[in-house]
């Protein structure tokens, strides 16, 4: 080769991995509004491999070497691969499929099985979850794609559904009124959808209730502890009754069996043992 071949190929080397950044770059930024910035910059990465690739194709092509014997030696060392790497190659199929489902992005808080927080990262071979707690979580995207996806943060507003049991001689039309009194003056409730009002059971010691409200995405749990406390205070001025578990144990004899109030006190402490004697001199 001549110095005017070598300069040819370092130049094609250099301009190919130039135009080879600025076209995947350019496609990143055409992609982020459409399906955002995470997987932008996975499909962005994937440009920029296929690209590289081409161009070292071109230089081998323009040093003069067979690329027959290269392909059948790459045909090979992939089949060796494939099968030593086959858990990888699972994990990167399940990733381009996650990359076209699109079931969470970056920024989205998901549930996926014991692990709750919010997605960092979407890569080819796993997503990265940064818990509430502050722990770093990598999910292997295999595992993501068989298992059940709770995306928290899809939707702009979530219920606050209200577990509350009261007292079997309440008013119910009055707990309802309350209840609904305290959701219209709450300031992070919202109207629309109206709240709901839902008879549960007759359970062993009270009428079980459920409340459901609506709120912001962004308000969720603050507004459901706020929700809680104001509840507890309209029904301490109203009095209504939320009760305790109940026991009503009957004591068999000669005569009717009478119900006897059972009622739980602290455990006394134990007496103090005497001090023992001193020993005689």
């Amino acid at each position: 080769m001549t110095w005017m071949d070598v300069a040819k190929v370092a130049g094609l080397l250099v301009v190919g991995f130039v135009l080879a950044r600025l076209l995947s770059a350019a496609l990143g930024r055409v992609l982020a509004p459409r399906m955002g910035e995470g997987q932008a910059n996975t499909f962005r990465r994937i440009a920029l491999y296929a690209l590289y690739a081409l161009v070292a194709v071109s230089v081998l092509r323009q040093l003069g070497i067979d690329l027959t014997v290269l392909l059948g030696a790459a045909g090979i060392l992939t089949v060796a691969v494939g099968f030593a790497s086959q858990t990888a190659a699972s994990n990167l199929i399940s990733g381009l499929f996650l990359l076209v489902e699109r079931p969470f992005v970056v920024g989205d808080v998901v549930r996926i099985g014991g692990t709750t927080g919010e997605v960092i990262a979407i890569d080819l071979l796993s997503s990265k979850i940064r818990t509430f707690d502050n722990l770093k979580v990598r999910v292997p995207n295999e595992q993501l794609l068989k298992s059940e996806i709770v995306n928290l943060t899809h939707f702009p507003i979530r219920r606050i559904d209200l577990q509350v049991g009261v007292a079997y001689d309440s008013d119910l039309d009055q707990v309802r009124d309350v209840m609904m009194d305290v959701a219209a003056k709450h300031p992070l409730l919202l109207d629309e959808p109206t709240p709901l009002f839902i008879f549960v059971a007759f359970a062993d010691s009270a009428i079980n209730l459920q409340f459901s409200v609506w709120t912001a995405r962004a308000n969720f749990l603050e507004a459901k502890t706020a929700l809680h406390l104001d509840l507890k205070k309209a029904f301490d001025a109203h009095g209504v009754v939320i009760p305790f578990p109940q026991r009503t144990v009957s004591v068999l004899g000669g005569g009717p069996a009478l119900p006897v109030a059972v009622q739980q006190q602290p455990a006394e402490p134990a007496p103090t043992p005497p001090a023992a004697d001193p020993p005689a001199e």
